[in-house]
């Protein structure tokens, strides 16, 4: 016989979305959660990613509404002095242990199950007993896993490896036992940087690395992206102005680059992929250095001495590592409604920010009965990938912020937690530089956005 718990929400995955979910969701309703998770802990695809990783955004930003991740600190040495600190993997994985067990656990008011798979009719089983558990029939299920990460950890590589080649995923590169004449980095986006960010601070020779990069990405200033909300809010103005005149969606970038809040790392190439990570200016000038690119389509096989993509072949060192970083990291599957008849699938709800997305979805669950509503307020958003998809996201996000800030305890609520990029604290409610951010946003959002749906190609 199953094992019955007594729960009112199933939800699976403890990752950022899952924990951000339930901690709004049991801070503004009297529920019982079931959280269920596949790995042995909370945290998510942290638990296997690779450990020299940061994150790219600043920890402000990040982890669920009730806490904030690095209690706000800047970081006083080194290249990003001034910035707002970035967690890195230990860090994220011991502050969501301790948010599961003084916030959730130790409340008594979550019920974690780890090493359990979900297997649909609100039922998931122990993967090391076999135990099955099922909820009561009037238990709503969360989906936090519909965007989950792919990370090369958990991947084998999307290319065949012949007899003799050296290849590891990127987690394996701290740990490599000899070093090699020549490192092969394959990947476009956040990882693909970070490794060749690593190696060079580990003092390889920029001319010993050969980047696999099938596009070339867009990336966004670090230091604009920063819970100061005159810089912020700011950045998102001067956006919107470009946006409102812009012929293109390559143009408008552009713009964005004289601006100083796009960048790319090869100025002679037009960029495709805008999935638009932050980047430091310190990391840009190693990126730089990298001489040796291979724009060439995807790696389709790695040999011994060469390499085959799709759009011809490359000679390597014979000894060459290749280090694996291309993974699906930002998912762009169909956007189906958050709060569907069976399923609430959490999905983002403004550019750029999964873990506000997630509290926002907790919340307006806890205070709102109507399902339609809670659509009307928290319409799912997706990710960037191309350019396209940037100015969709960015236009799904502005019509969201406009609808749910309407209501006034949304308001109240997004403008206290940290997770909110655009909140302004009523400690920072007023200076020049803000009133002329917000100035210029209220002047510049409606045209801005109107002009990115017409881009993107949104007509609704």
């Amino acid at each position: 016989m199953p094992s019955r718990v007594e729960a009112d929400y199933l939800v699976v995955g403890a990752g950022a979305m899952g924990m951000g979910f339930v901690d709004a969701l049991i801070d503004h309703a009297d529920v019982r959660v079931a959280l269920v998770d596949r790995r042995d802990g909370v945290g998510g695809h942290w638990r296997q990613a690779y450990p020299f990783v940061r994150l790219h955004q600043s920890s402000t930003f990040y982890g669920v509404a009730s806490r904030v991740l690095g209690g706000g600190r800047i970081q006083t040495t080194g290249p990003e002095a001034g910035l707002q600190e970035r967690a890195d993997q230990p860090t994220i994985c011991a502050y969501y242990e301790q948010v599961l067990a003084e916030r959730m656990v130790g409340g008594g008011r979550v019920e974690f199950f780890p090493g359990c798979d979900y297997v649909g009719g609100r039922a998931f089983v122990s993967r090391a007993s076999g135990e099955r558990f099922e909820v009561p029939d009037r238990c709503r299920v969360v989906d936090a896993r519909y965007l989950e990460p792919e990370i090369p950890a958990e991947s084998t590589p999307r290319f065949a490896v012949t007899e003799g080649v050296r290849v590891i995923p990127v987690n394996d590169l701290p740990a490599r036992e000899s070093t090699a004449s020549q490192y092969v980095v394959v990947g476009s986006g956040k990882t693909a940087t970070d490794a060749c960010v690593w190696l060079l601070g580990r003092g390889v020779d920029p001319d010993a690395i050969c980047w696999v990069r099938s596009r070339d990405p867009w990336m966004l200033n670090r230091s604009l992206v920063q819970p100061e909300p005159a810089i912020y809010l700011g950045m998102v103005a001067e956006m919107m102005r470009r946006a409102a005149v812009a012929r293109s969606l390559p143009e408008l970038f552009g713009q964005l680059e004289d601006a100083g809040i796009m960048l790319r790392i090869d100025r002679s190439v037009t960029p495709t992929m805008a999935k638009a990570p932050t980047l430091g200016m310190w990391e840009l000038d190693g990126l730089r250095s990298i001489g040796h690119v291979v724009r060439r389509g995807h790696l389709r096989v790695a040999r011994r001495g060469r390499l085959e993509l799709e759009e011809g072949s490359v000679a390597v060192a014979d000894d060459a590592l290749v280090v694996n970083c291309a993974a699906d990291g930002l998912k762009n599957p169909p956007l189906v409604p958050i709060w569907g008849s069976e399923v609430i699938t959490l999905q983002p709800v403004r550019a750029g920010f999964p873990c506000f997305g997630a509290a926002l979805a907790g919340y307006v669950e806890a205070t709102r009965v109507d399902d339609a509503e809670k659509n009307r307020l928290c319409r799912p958003s997706s990710y960037g990938n191309s350019l396209t998809d940037w100015a969709r996201m960015n236009v799904l996000g502005a019509r969201n912020t406009a609808a749910y800030s309407a209501e006034p305890d949304i308001k109240d609520w997004t403008d206290s937690i940290a997770v909110n990029p655009a909140r302004i604290p009523p400690e920072r409610a007023s200076s020049p530089d803000l009133d002329e951010a917000v100035g210029r946003l209220d002047r510049y959002l409606g045209p801005g956005v109107a002009r990115l749906a017409a881009l993107g190609g949104l007509t609704g």
